[in-house]
């Protein structure tokens, strides 16, 4: 007697009549004769495998090559546009200059500030681009005073403000001040007082290095572009002594930064130096002074050159066991002192970067912005020029300006030191002495003698 089998299950077919049993031949031999017509899940694969390739994340390659090209484009902008601005004017270039420290002083404010309780106080920000603008105020007002005094000291209108202009700045951050501890609220007084702190440290480290900048300008375009030009050539050539002989790492700070490329970079600064001095030396429109806010490459400036651009007659004795007659050679002054310019951009102007770079790895940025493509913000392309430019206008003064009387000297003299009736004593003898020069006519001199009559009458 068989057993009965257990657990055998049997195959429905389904309403279709093909479920649940085998395909025919030919119903297999036309599924393979189609293969340019696949099913609907064949296609929904090919779809969902080309969208994949293309929301695939670029490689490591694609995204620097083109960082890469960005980075050269802008560069070549920035290159191309600060050159145009140089041959426009000297006021083209003081624009660039107060672009360039108002954007900084954003991107450095910004990385310090915390959204959340910025929200919370309105009066935060409005109180940053305050002490901001009293700044500029009085930075720049000190700058066109100075150089300006022929024109601002004779006008009935600016006189006033240019006479009292320091009591008025001062007035203007007393004001501030008072509003900002008027602003203070309970639970935010930490975040308050770093703002304040962190506000005029951006102004110190920026608005006033640049400053000085634009003092450097008004002395000579060359006292600009020097510098300027001397730390962006030794930072190319760092990068490329780095990454051709660079072995030995120089700080922390910044990894890729290696003492032959510090070194190297210092050496070919000074032969670049040594040549862009000798090219620029020789037209007026670089060394002289502005007198002249309209001048530009093709007008050109006039003057007196300074005496350390003038080629001057050294001797040097060598030993008498040589039995040699002294070594005599001619050279410009600036020669030597650009030396100390090169020295300085190429040892101590980097710092600043590095000091740049201490800043956002304390606030954990990369960049201190995006107003760049492929650069960052302006102000990582500018940490190492502001205190380049406070160092070209310091030096300057102290070994290389020539201090001399000049019209706006005299005038403010007369108008802050001297009474109206010595004013016009003044003007009486400078009229006597320009007839007795035969520089005016005596109708001049007698002209003014009855002009000057009428006044004491």
């Amino acid at each position: 007697m068989t057993k009965p089998r257990r657990s055998v299950q049997f195959q429905h077919r389904g309403s279709n009549g093909h479920h649940g049993r085998r395909p025919s031949i030919s119903e297999t031999s036309e599924a393979v004769s189609e293969p340019g017509s696949p099913g609907p899940k064949m296609n929904g694969i090919s779809e969902a495998s080309q969208e994949e390739r293309e929301r695939a994340p670029q490689s490591d390659y694609d995204k620097k090559k083109q960082t890469f090209i960005t980075r050269t484009i802008w560069t070549l902008v920035m290159i191309a546009g600060f050159f145009i601005a140089m041959f426009a004017g000297h006021i083209y270039v003081i624009g660039i200059v107060t672009a360039i420290q108002i954007v900084s002083f954003k991107e450095v404010i910004a990385i310090a500030n915390v959204p959340s309780r910025a929200k919370n106080l309105p009066f935060t920000r409005s109180l940053n681009w305050y002490f901001l603008g009293m700044t500029m105020y009085f930075l720049y007002g000190e700058s066109v005073i100075y150089y300006f005094k022929h024109i601002i000291l004779v006008d009935r209108v600016l006189l006033p403000f240019a006479t009292h202009h320091r009591f008025i700045s001062f007035m203007l951050y007393v004001i501030g001040f008072v509003f900002f501890v008027g602003s203070l609220q309970k639970g935010h007084y930490r975040f308050q007082f770093t703002q304040f702190a962190w506000t005029h440290m951006a102004i110190g480290l920026i608005n006033v290095e640049a400053h000085f900048i634009m003092n450097n300008i008004f002395e000579g375009m060359i006292w600009f572009f020097l510098p300027a030009s001397l730390v962006i050539t030794n930072d190319i050539f760092a990068y490329i002594c780095g990454i051709t002989f660079g072995r030995t790492q120089l700080i922390k700070l910044s990894p890729k930064k290696t003492v032959e490329g510090f070194v190297g970079a210092w050496i070919l600064t000074i032969f670049f130096g040594y040549a862009m001095t000798n090219v620029l030396m020789r037209y007026q429109y670089f060394i002289c002074p502005v007198n002249d806010l309209g001048a530009n490459i093709f007008t050109g400036l006039h003057c007196d050159p300074n005496p350390v651009f003038l080629p001057q007659t050294y001797t040097i004795h060598l030993p008498l066991l040589l039995h040699q007659p002294p070594l005599t050679f001619s050279v410009a002054p600036m020669q030597f002192h650009i030396l100390v310019f090169a020295s300085f951009a190429s040892l101590i102007a980097p710092f600043g970067g590095f000091f740049a770079s201490g800043l956002k790895r304390t606030f954990k940025v990369k960049d201190f912005g995006e107003s760049i493509p492929g650069h960052g913000g302006i102000t990582d392309r500018m940490d190492c020029q502001f205190i380049m430019g406070f160092f070209a206008f310091m030096y300057y003064q102290s070994f290389i300006a020539v201090y001399r009387a000049s019209v706006g000297g005299v005038i403010e003299m007369a108008v802050q030191g001297l009474s109206a009736e010595e004013q016009v004593e003044v003007l009486r003898g400078l009229g006597k002495y320009l007839v007795g020069q035969g520089m005016v006519g005596p109708e001049v001199g007698e002209c003014l003698a009855g002009v000057l009559a009428k006044r004491r009458r």
